[in-house]
């Protein structure tokens, strides 16, 4: 594979795709790189095309770009399929998603990825995902595809579930950006701490934090214990005072994963953690606002344009298994992934977590592809609280696989947010209005009944 057919779907997701497409033609070796661009909005798509074209004259690349609202002419013989959709957008979906449940006194942060928010986000987005699996088994069956799209692991699960011929690892970037956040804390660079990390996807923690072989969490701990932390951290400090290890999702997200911060008539609570609530409308509107005038400066060719490497796996996962050269990357997988021929896997990456869900761990990657390390057994307190998560998860798949809408009720009942907010009666309403509210961006046999 010499050049590389790189279908990037949802396009435009203009500043995410500069970002990837920077990491990518920065490249030598993938700098000739065939770019291929797929939106359904075509305002946005010509935006990244000229953005494109922009990021490869400052980097000095010559990669090939096309742009095209057709999926499936972006997907023909693609190498490399790289998703950063959203279904729904911000409007009706996000905010259907917080003002619903707030009528029912339901508040949360970001509600992207568990609770009654990630549940509705995963009924509008697997469906897509699925439907694009498809595409891709009749137009590029040996494409990998890299899924940046939340939920994380309800969509990696669904698509085992529903489409599991398509290589699929979903990649975050909490590990990296966590890691680096505790080496501020500690003043150590980034670059000398080893660490290794295993869980789901928000909900992984690092097993080991080191310095040149000197364990670093009696460091982390003594400041956990001092509150000298930083206030936008409390509550990820918090956790690890409880649970003995540190979570790699940050602290507005985490809030809302378990029932300890976001209580009805505790907003002392809220003070003391520093909970954001509303965190993503607010991020949101602030990035709809900036829209126009960052569009503006994107094409305006006399603007200068800055290219620098992010922390996204997505570039080296493709250098990787173009040139050979390994690499340790995190990634999202089944936990008892399926082998090359498509029988199933031998054990399990993680040994205490369940055979059926999506666990995010260290992965080798090389010309052979993505390879994912076998962790074994986690303590059993992690294992325990991601076990609260996985239920939501397993019922809202479940759902989604089989048509059965009783399990979206069952997954807002096992959420541990939402259950200890609001007794079963308001849980059973609050899903009913959700559903109604969002109509055809669900699945017809998840619908609202009439």
């Amino acid at each position: 594979m010499t050049t590389p057919k790189i279908a990037f779907v949802g396009a435009g997701s203009t500043v995410f795709a500069k970002n990837l497409l920077g990491d990518i033609l920065s490249f030598e070796e993938l700098g000739g790189a065939e770019i291929r661009l797929f939106d359904i909005n075509q305002e946005r798509l010509d935006v990244t095309e000229q953005v494109a074209h922009r990021v490869a004259k400052t980097v000095g690349a010559a990669p090939t770009v096309s742009a095209t609202t057709d999926r499936q002419r972006a997907l023909d013989g693609a190498d490399f399929v790289i998703n950063m959709i959203q279904v729904g957008g911000y409007e009706p979906a996000t905010v259907t998603d917080f003002e619903v449940p707030k009528q029912y006194g339901l508040r949360q942060t970001i509600a992207d990825t568990l609770g009654i928010g990630g549940i509705m986000r995963a009924l509008r987005t697997v469906p897509v995902l699925a439907d694009m699996s498809r595409d891709m088994e009749r137009l590029c069956p040996d494409a990998l595809h890299m899924n940046y799209v939340n939920p994380m692991a309800m969509n990696i699960w669904g698509l085992a579930r529903l489409s599991p011929r398509i290589k699929t690892v979903g990649l975050c970037h909490s590990v990296q950006h966590t890691a680096e956040e505790l080496a501020k804390d500690l003043g150590i660079p980034v670059g000398e701490i080893d660490y290794l990390c295993a869980g789901i996807n928000h909900m992984a923690f690092y097993l080991k934090f080191e310095h040149q072989g000197q364990d670093l969490y009696p460091r982390l701990m003594e400041l956990a214990e001092s509150g000298q932390v930083p206030e936008w951290n409390r509550v990820r400090y918090e956790m690890l005072r409880r649970l003995g290890y540190f979570v790699t999702e940050s602290s507005e997200h985490f809030s809302e994963y378990v029932p300890y911060f976001i209580k009805r008539g505790r907003d002392d609570l809220i003070e003391k953690f520093n909970v954001p609530l509303d965190e993503y409308p607010r991020r949101c509107v602030s990035q709809l606002g900036g829209w126009q005038d960052l569009r503006t400066k994107l094409q305006d060719p006399n603007e200068p344009l800055e290219v620098k490497r992010s922390v996204e796996y997505g570039s080296l996962i493709i250098h990787s298994m173009v040139t050979g050269q390994p690499r340790v990357v995190y990634g999202n997988v089944m936990n008892s992934p399926v082998q090359a021929d498509g029988t199933p896997g031998h054990g399990k990456l993680i040994s205490n977590l369940p055979d059926e869900c999506s666990v995010e761990v260290p992965c080798l990657v090389d010309r052979q592809g993505i390879q994912p390390t076998r962790i074994g057994r986690i303590p059993p307190q992690l294992a325990g609280l991601m076990q609260t998560n996985i239920n939501v998860q397993a019922l809202t798949v479940e759902a989604l696989v089989t048509g059965n809408r009783e399990h979206i009720y069952h997954a807002a009942m096992l959420d541990p947010h939402t259950s200890a907010e609001l007794d079963l009666d308001q849980i059973w309403g609050l899903t009913t209005d959700l559903l109604a509210q969002h109509g055809d961006f669900i699945p017809e046999a998840l619908q609202a009944a009439d």
